[in-house]
């Protein structure tokens, strides 16, 4: 039986992250340290610069018993990982200086995954609309962090 275009596909697409593991890995770690970093400091210096307006996350949506935070901590590292995927497949696509890249890097990020997502939060929870706004600017921060990251260590700068 012959092997279908979109197998063929799947089998090439498998065979690049395989043959690119290292590299994933590697700008995962990388790029999961620098977004732990910058995101905590930033949201540490926001809470302390704007008080009132993180008043609404005292709402039990958003207060865990603790028992996983664990997994606030590793989202910086969840995020990385699926952004070097995504880099590892189309980084030629993204041109100019490493700041130019990484930008444009976290927009398309930003406007494929975090537009949608964020637009049925807002349908389904009772959040304010300058809430949301405030997640997607953090999660182009987040992805533009990546990118930047991405392009400053990648064998080919980016090209």
């Amino acid at each position: 039986m012959q092997q279908t275009s979109y197998d063929n596909e799947a089998s090439i697409w498998y065979a690049r992250i395989r043959r690119n593991s290292k590299e994933i890995l590697r700008n995962t770690m990388i790029a999961g340290a620098a977004i732990f970093a910058l995101s905590y400091g930033g949201l540490y210096l926001a809470i302390k610069i704007f008080p009132n307006f993180f008043v609404d996350y005292i709402n039990p949506v958003f207060n865990s018993d603790g028992s996983r935070d664990v997994y606030f901590f590793i989202h910086p590292f969840v995020l990385a990982l699926s952004l070097a995927v995504f880099w590892n497949r189309f980084r030629k696509l993204f041109g100019g200086n490493r700041l130019k890249i990484g930008v444009e890097f976290g927009m398309v990020y930003s406007f494929v995954a975090l537009v949608p997502i964020l637009w049925i939060t807002y349908a389904a929870m009772d959040v304010e609309f300058q809430m949301v706004c405030t997640w997607l600017i953090y999660g182009l921060f987040q992805s533009s962090v990546a990118g930047l990251f991405f392009a400053w260590f990648s064998r080919d700068n980016g090209r």
